[in-house]
């Protein structure tokens, strides 16, 4: 469970988020907005790589503040960048592999778990081939094996939607919902793309200009005015 608590992020004289609170607690959540809502920072916060200006986040119950940014992913805070970043020079496996050296296996054999979650992506068959060969979609489901690899607590998703077809967007709704029964992990998945947000989060959060206009389960929150005006570009009636 995620728990936010009057957190602020300042750059320079702006606000990247402004005292936002809020708990959630669903295996798969959508963090949407327009741009510059404040949504990079939110999961930059959450990766150690933006310091908040006040506040608290908790991830489980633990305060991330005692967390350095170098034993985050051993802590269990995952995530996959909108620029997948897989090694080229190492193959698919190797990729996986690379992550291990930074998190707990909880004793069960490196093998295994990079097997585990090739499988789990549905890329075994390519698990010898070199990260410079594999197409698009393939690193896109290497950089989530990565990421659910052993037992992280939180994988973030930052636009892992975008560029796909009608196929493998259908193939990438089934491995996001069916990360938290695999390995654990709660999903907070930030996307523009309001079918893959409906067909895979539980909940969604709202950002606008750093502060949250709403929260909830994701049909009524998609469905809410003040979300369409924001987020979606429809005006609410009479205005």
């Amino acid at each position: 469970m995620i728990e936010i608590d009057n957190l602020t992020v300042l750059f320079g004289g702006v606000r990247g988020l402004s005292a936002l609170t809020a708990t959630l607690p669903e295996p798969v959540t959508g963090l949407v907005g327009p741009n510059g809502a404040g949504k990079t920072t939110l999961i930059n916060v959450l990766s150690g790589f933006v310091h908040p200006a006040a506040g608290t986040v908790k991830i489980d119950g633990e305060n991330l503040d005692g967390v350095a940014l170098h034993k985050r992913a051993a802590f269990g805070i995952r995530r996959t960048f909108q620029n997948e970043q897989v090694v080229e020079n190492l193959t698919a496996a190797g990729n996986v592999a690379a992550v291990l050296d930074n998190v707990p296996t909880d004793g069960r054999p490196r093998r295994q778990l990079i097997e585990a979650a090739l499988n789990f992506v549905d890329l075994a068959a390519k698990a010898n081939v070199m990260g410079s060969d594999l197409n698009a979609y393939d690193r896109r489901m290497v950089e989530i094996a990565r990421a659910t690899v052993g037992r992280p607590r939180l994988v973030m998703m930052d636009e892992p939607g975008a560029g796909l077809s009608q196929e493998e967007s259908e193939h990438l709704r089934s491995v996001i919902r069916s990360i938290h029964d695999y390995c654990g992990a709660q999903v907070l998945l930030v996307d523009h793309d309001v079918d893959l947000i409906s067909a895979t989060c539980v909940a969604t959060l709202v950002l606008d200009f750093g502060s949250q206009i709403a929260y909830g389960p994701t049909a009524a929150v998609l469905a809410d005015p003040k979300v369409r005006a924001a987020y979606l570009g429809v005006a609410e009636e009479g205005v």
